[in-house]
């Protein structure tokens, strides 16, 4: 289940919100310019990459005509992936990007942290039928979980220049990492 849980900066035990209500979720992440929206899940299981993307083609067509993505593509994650420890530890501190960090769960979960310029932190639990579009230039970091399991559909204005840039802030080692649901 989708979750919100924001936090100030200064205390990553205690919240001053915890939600798992779509709407408060939209709407408190909409105030810091995150677009947050539920989309509905289609039959995708087994399904090649072609088949996911046609199945969301109407929601991805939309976004793209929105926001001007030029580029769509597909990563996934297993518990048993040869590389999940590399690929946790890759986003786990404060970083930026130069443009959106859009993603859309067709399966699994993943855990986003989000810090705003008047220093609080958002976590945002995401699990399928969630798409989050973070802000170019917003402060966060992304926790897959020790046993990672996700598809996500991804969008880019140039997949090229989706590069981290790391804030050197270790901000983020004060804040819960993810653990799986009911795990």
């Amino acid at each position: 289940m989708t979750r919100l849980r924001v936090f100030t900066a200064d205390d990553g035990d205690t919240p001053v919100l915890d939600t798992s209500d779509p709407k408060w979720i939209g709407d408190a992440l909409k105030r810091i310019g995150v677009r947050y929206e539920r989309w509905p899940l289609r039959d995708t299981a087994g399904a090649d990459t072609d088949a996911v993307l046609t199945a969301y083609a109407p929601e991805i067509d939309k976004l793209k005509a929105e926001q001007g993505y030029q580029s769509v593509d597909i990563i996934g994650v297993t518990p048993n992936h040869p590389d999940r420890a590399a690929m946790r530890s890759k986003f786990l501190s404060e970083h930026r990007h130069s443009e959106d960090e859009v993603r859309f769960f067709v399966a699994g979960e993943g855990l986003f942290t989000l810090r705003t310029d008047d220093d609080r932190i958002h976590a945002v639990l995401c699990t399928a039928g969630d798409l989050i579009s973070v802000p170019a230039g917003m402060r966060h970091w992304f926790d897959m979980g020790p046993e990672p399991s996700f598809t996500v559909i991804r969008l880019f204005e140039n997949p090229d220049g989706w590069v981290a840039k790391f804030t050197g802030d270790a901000i983020a080692d004060r804040f819960p990492r993810h653990e799986r649901a009911g795990g």
